[in-house]
């Protein structure tokens, strides 16, 4: 399932339910057009469906870019010199607007993917069809549902918990963070028991039982709910499905995908260079590398801090750089260059992950690679950090050396740490591992830092951009104003 191409009967994951109008006779329904009588029929549609809910993850506003930019572009590994005042606002924490594009974009689209679930979850159940492909399709949606409401819960905190399906004039409660979150816990310890652990090279990219396990852990993680977190890491681990590939770079390259690291990432698509979505022929790349990309291959709208590239001072056994650096970021003292190209300005250093580099002399704006969004690594150092709180450092440092010694590098200790230093240690172990992977954004939350002054302290000596921070305002992003003037019962988030 490395694309998710729509038909014209797969659009029908968008359409909307019927407004009950007369009709005249220059105001007919073209029978030839997919409507939602004649669609819900078939084990056909199920599938079509199911496919539009995918082809959600596709567009820019969601993990095409967007996610990008709120996840790794507003955090302290990055910053910003882009001359597009909107996004520059949005990137350093001086967005003044509630209908600032990048978060409306996200808002409205995530909630449209959602809205598709809520379609499936609805429709399919009365299809007469195979028994076993049903459960499993409604699983998905279940998954698919709740890993739209892990973000949103994330990025804005206090939101609309739509699960049936809806219309114009429906209205449903704004539920906190935390009973987002529950939702997305009830919801995929439902689907756990119908996904499959894995599937067929034509189905890959599906959401599978340990996709669901890791996004169930990473629900209970955000709200320090140790125990019930490293019970999921468990399974994952557990399950004997996935394990650390060879060579660290094949996570961000196309022509290693869906390998045995991944436990869930968006495929994507370079074969098309049409703007659009949910349209024949429309693009299904993403676009993150032509934006991060270095200057004279990409936009530059995001680069990274130079405490990122500090931070790798661990050695290899053999004596050598961390690999990890040069695979996650272009600089004169490292790459040297980049695309071929030396560096003008050697102080500037760029995002390489995800870039095309070793394949292509330049970037368009759609790069077939797909966005891992949950890897094995990942997932074995949040179970260390759940077992640290748990005041077990020196099971938490045997995870540790698993991801440490992928990359060759020397092993920590696995006695001595107290739980303070552990933390310390994971945090860096964090940054070496996954930085520039839209983790940095929950792991700041998760760590208190923009709840204190001396959290925004730390912060705001690796990053300059969070002197404009304001809390609480700036934990989360501002609820479209478009929304809150149709349902006038929706609060705005903090400061807006």
């Amino acid at each position: 399932m490395k694309r998710y191409s729509l038909s014209a009967l797969a659009l029908l994951g968008l359409l909307t339910l019927s407004t009950g109008c007369d009709k005249d006779l220059l105001d007919q329904v073209d029978p030839n057009q997919p409507n939602k009588e004649l669609f819900w029929k078939t084990e056909s549609d199920a599938v079509r469906a199911m496919t539009a809910v995918y082809s959600g993850q596709q567009i820019f506003s969601t993990y095409s870019l967007y996610w990008h930019f709120a996840t790794t572009g507003r955090t302290d590994e990055s910053f910003t010199r882009t001359p597009d005042p909107g996004l520059n606002q949005y990137l350093v924490f001086r967005q003044a607007s509630t209908t600032d594009g990048r978060s409306a974009f996200f808002w409205n689209d995530m909630y449209r993917m959602i809205f598709r679930c809520n379609q499936v979850l609805t429709n399919v159940p009365g299809i007469n069809m195979n028994e076993a492909l049903k459960k499993r399709i409604l699983a998905e949606a279940l998954f698919m549902r709740s890993l739209a409401y892990y973000d949103l819960a994330l990025l804005f905190g206090n939101i609309p918990l739509v699960t049936s399906l809806a219309d114009a004039n429906t209205r449903v409660p704004q539920v906190t963070q935390a009973e987002a979150y529950a939702q997305v816990i009830a919801d995929l310890a439902i689907a756990k028991a119908d996904l499959p652990l894995t599937y067929d090279a034509a189905n890959k990219g599906r959401a599978t039982r340990g996709a669901a396990a890791a996004l169930m852990g990473k629900a209970y993680l955000q709200q320090q709910k140790w125990a019930e977190a490293s019970a999921q890491f468990a399974e994952v681990i557990s399950s004997n499905q996935y394990s650390l590939v060879p060579n660290y770079v094949d996570n961000f390259t196309e022509g290693n995908e869906n390998n045995s690291e991944s436990i869930y990432e968006v495929q994507f698509s370079g074969a098309n260079q049409v703007f659009g979505q949910d349209f024949p022929g429309a693009s299904e790349g993403n676009e993150r590398a032509q934006f991060f990309g270095p200057p004279g291959i990409g936009f530059t709208d995001v680069e990274i801090r130079p405490w990122v590239f500090a931070e790798f001072t661990d050695r290899t056994t053999a004596g050598g750089v961390d690999p990890r650096r040069d695979a996650t970021m272009f600089s004169a003292a490292g790459t040297g260059g980049y695309y071929g190209r030396p560096f003008a300005d050697a102080s500037r250093i760029f995002w390489r992950k995800y870039q095309n580099d070793r394949t292509k002399g330049t970037e368009n704006f759609f790069s077939g690679i797909n966005i891992r969004l949950i890897r094995y690594a990942d997932v074995l150092l949040m179970q260390a950090e759940a077992l640290n709180e748990q005041n077990q450092p020196a099971a938490a440092a045997a995870l540790v050396n698993q991801v440490r010694a992928r990359v060759g590098l020397t092993p920590i200790a696995t006695s001595g740490f107290t739980r303070e230093t552990m933390r310390t240690q994971l945090r860096h172990e964090r940054i070496t591992e996954l930085s520039g992977e839209g983790m940095r954004w929950s792991d700041l939350a998760r760590y208190g830092l923009f709840d204190s002054a001396a959290g925004l302290a730390e912060l705001r000596a690796r990053d300059a951009d969070f002197n404009n921070f304001v809390a609480p305002r700036n934990k989360l992003l501002p609820i479209p104003q478009t929304d809150i003037d149709i349902d006038r019962n929706l609060r705005q988030n903090p400061g807006y």
